[in-house]
């Protein structure tokens, strides 16, 4: 059972990225995850639901990535940990691109479907958490504040240039670019 359920997960988010929230339709969703309509309502209930595990789903996949290590490969310092975190959001691939455009076409819905905007802002905070974490690491002696706010800009600007990348607006390596200058300054500011 949990393979279909990832199927129909992973089947959500490209039907997102592709339709948006407002053009998804279950049986859509049905047909791309080669399953019965019956069968989404049984494992998500309702539209809600399927969005509401979609985010989640989103989400943890970013977390794969994110956080993905070469094997044997030489542990990170808290510094290159932070770089991979946020960076590896604005990687040319077809996972990436997905569950970027599925995560704003989310967010922006969350403005007509107050149903998603407690899970939105829940999946939000625990991103702006860790990268605080990791910048917690990176400068020991920032206050809560300072590392809360520091990763609350990085997060802004991170949404902000994928959507300017994804849209064409931006190439890429600029994209990148801007976001390793944004890091170097938070962490400079964090400095006592």
């Amino acid at each position: 059972m949990a393979g279909r359920r990832t199927a129909i997960m992973e089947a959500a988010a490209r039907v997102i990225a592709r339709r948006g929230v407002r053009g998804l339709r279950v049986e859509e969703l049905a047909a791309e995850a080669g399953v019965s309509t019956a069968l989404i309502y049984y494992h998500f209930k309702d539209r809600t639901g399927i969005l509401r595990q979609t985010l989640e789903f989103i989400s943890d996949r970013a977390e794969r990535y994110t956080r993905q290590r070469e094997a044997g490969g030489e542990p990170l310092s808290a510094r290159e940990e932070l770089e991979q975190a946020l960076l590896l959001e604005l990687q040319d691939t077809a996972e990436v691109r997905e569950n970027s455009i599925a995560w704003g076409e989310l967010r922006a819905s969350a403005v007509f479907e107050p149903d998603l905007r407690e899970d939105l802002a829940r999946a939000t905070l625990v991103w702006v958490q860790e990268i605080a974490e990791i910048l917690g690491r990176v400068q020991p002696m920032g206050s809560a504040v300072a590392l809360a706010g520091a990763a609350e800009r990085l997060t802004a600007l991170l949404e902000g240039l994928s959507v300017r990348w994804l849209s064409g607006c931006l190439p890429l390596d600029h994209a990148r670019a801007l976001l390793t200058t944004a890091i170097d300054a938070e962490v400079a500011r964090l400095r006592p």
